[in-house]
């Protein structure tokens, strides 16, 4: 799902813009969590169930939220994928990837010196190629719902 809206002022304008929400089945964990936690308490107290019940789904739900990762392209911060930010003066390129592409570079391609910013429940991934010889970071490896768009975006930042 595309997270799509206009910069606020002051805001850099932005290239692309998505938040790996996660996928429709894992929203079922919450309510997993609520019932464990209900049914483990409901022979001690109703109440003490119930609340234990509402606490675990939040919680959870919490947790899924704060893991769904925003990745960004802005042609002034340039990407920025969770918390890293990587300007576009370190981007020396960017491959989208989709289906046994993506699933060989985070497997059997990968270099183990690659920062890494993938979500289990989304499969299409942009390799970044980094342009920095002071860093001993070849690469970032970026979970996207749309690899296309977001190594145009990178193109674009970089002239590349």
């Amino acid at each position: 799902m595309s997270d799509q809206r206009l910069p606020r002022a002051g805001e850099p304008a932005l290239l692309h813009r998505e938040r790996l929400w996660p996928s429709p089945a894992t929203w079922l964990l919450p309510a997993l969590a609520a019932a464990f936690a209900g049914v483990a308490l409901l022979p001690v107290d109703r109440v003490a169930a119930l609340v234990a019940a509402l606490a675990a789904a939040a919680v959870a739900a919490a947790l899924l939220v704060r893991a769904s990762t925003v990745v960004e392209v802005s042609r002034e911060h340039g990407l920025r994928a969770g918390r890293a930010l990587l300007p576009a003066s370190a981007i020396a390129g960017a491959e989208a990837a989709r289906g046994p592409r993506a699933r060989a570079l985070r497997g059997p391609e990968l270099d183990a010196r690659t920062h890494l910013v993938l979500r289990g429940w989304v499969d299409p991934v942009v390799l970044v190629a980094l342009d920095d010889p002071d860093d001993p970071t070849p690469a970032w490896l970026v979970s996207t719902r749309e690899p296309e768009r977001l190594a145009a975006a990178l193109h674009t930042i970089t002239g590349r």
